[in-house]
């Protein structure tokens, strides 16, 4: 009988959604990248009392107790969030803790997997598909947005992503992405994207940004995505102050834009913003430009990971 399971899962890039324009009968489509961190690690053990401890302990405590009424298991676990990605920081948070309380649930009673199901059932996936599908695959993923059943996004592509390239990942720590009821009521506030912005935004990915992917084309793959960024940021501006929702962070992707860094932009709400290098000497030389300049946002080289979540036996 397996007594403790340990998830490790990284990050994720929401890269844009496709269609904002809902003229096509689907809505929203999205393009994500996984990343190898920051990191969330949880770990679950079989326990006499049910016992919730270390960061977003809360968050993570609710998903345990829904998922096991739900599936009639015994509420008496030891959860600990041993490292927890930055929440409200456009990385994934919320799903990626999700879906590895639910992996390690299912795991530690012998269940057979069931992601889309725990994800609709703990509000994951309401728009975008890909934080489902990189937590099960990694690499880069699209989603086909939602019909008209309510069902959650379907998977349309997955690719592996060039291990040598690296993603520079900028955080502000001082600023917080739309999340919850705010980000409802963004959404239920903005005008429909026109028509032609959707298209052009469905063009980049399809007929840009996956091509470049296969071909190990950084500066062509690079390119789509932050033309697309543009876009997306400017359609956002009037919920997020701004093309981009934090100052710093624009800051330090004008400056790598100036530096030749490629795929420049903001992940979902942000604040976090990314900039794509072809290697470790490249994103290390950028990121050292951005340590010299004044007001920086905080730097993490990072790299594409191309497999899902990980999950074994923890120590006990």
């Amino acid at each position: 009988m397996t007594e403790s399971v340990r998830v490790t899962c990284g990050a994720r890039l929401h890269l844009g959604f496709l269609d904002l324009n809902f003229g096509f009968g689907r809505r929203f489509g999205s393009i994500g990248l996984a990343l190898d961190g920051p990191q969330t690690r949880i770990v679950l053990r079989r326990s006499a009392r049910a016992e919730v401890r270390g960061p977003e302990g809360a968050r993570a405590g609710r998903y345990l107790d829904t998922l096991a009424a739900a599936l009639d298991l015994p509420r008496a676990h030891t959860l600990l969030i041993e490292t927890a990605m930055p929440a409200h920081a456009g990385l994934g948070s919320g799903t990626q803790l999700a879906l590895a309380v639910a992996s390690a649930l299912r795991r530690l009673h012998g269940l057979d997997p069931d992601l889309r199901s725990d994800a609709a059932l703990l509000g994951r996936g309401t728009r975008s598909g890909v934080g489902i599908a990189l937590f099960a695959q990694g690499g880069l993923a699209i989603d086909g947005g939602r019909g008209a059943t309510e069902s959650l996004p379907p998977l349309l592509a997955r690719l592996d992503v060039p291990e040598d390239w690296r993603v520079l990942l900028l955080l502000d720590p001082a600023r917080a992405g739309l999340s919850g009821a705010g980000e409802r009521d963004a959404f239920a506030a903005l005008p429909p994207m026109p028509a032609a912005t959707a298209g052009e935004l469905c063009r980049l990915a399809l007929m840009g940004a996956l091509p470049a992917l296969v071909e190990r084309d950084l500066a062509g793959f690079g390119g789509a995505v932050t033309r697309m960024q543009r876009a997306l940021g400017d359609h956002f501006a009037p919920a997020q102050g701004g093309r981009f929702t934090s100052p710093r962070v624009a800051a330090a992707l004008d400056r790598l834009a100036a530096l030749g860094a490629h795929g420049l932009g903001q992940s979902s709400w942000g604040p976090s913003g990314f900039a794509f290098a072809p290697d470790a000497d490249a994103a290390s030389w950028l990121s050292a430009r951005l340590a010299h300049a004044p007001d920086m946002p905080e730097v993490v080289i990072c790299r594409a990971r191309n497999h899902g979540a990980m999950l074994a036996p923890a120590e006990q």
